[in-house]
């Protein structure tokens, strides 16, 4: 299944829809909706072929197939660095911030 979906994926994002529908159904739809914790026929529309499902629904659908959505990288890509600073936003950190100031 894993290798399916990967392949579909790898053509058009479109596909991995198609491909989707086609394992929910060989598996039963009552069956995948019950274990990705969503109703049959919410389960119908988001595969439907003129619908766009949330990430969210594809992820619930993935999970209730036994899967997992998962991201690698595709080759090198030069991404610059960046440092992040944290900023703490609880009360006290925002007392002892305007006591140093003043």
């Amino acid at each position: 299944m894993a290798g399916y979906l990967k392949a579909a994926i790898a053509d058009e994002p479109r596909v991995l829809l198609v491909a989707l529908r086609q394992l929910a159904a060989a598996h039963g739809m009552p069956e995948v909706a019950r274990r990705a914790k969503i109703e049959r026929e919410s389960l119908y529309r988001a595969l439907s072929p003129k619908r766009n499902p949330r990430l969210s629904t594809i992820i619930a659908i993935l999970r209730g197939l036994g899967l997992a959505l998962s991201v690698e990288a595709v080759g090198a890509v030069a991404v610059p660095h960046r440092r992040i600073r944290v900023v703490r936003t609880n009360a006290k950190s925002q007392r002892k911030r305007k006591a140093r100031a003043a």
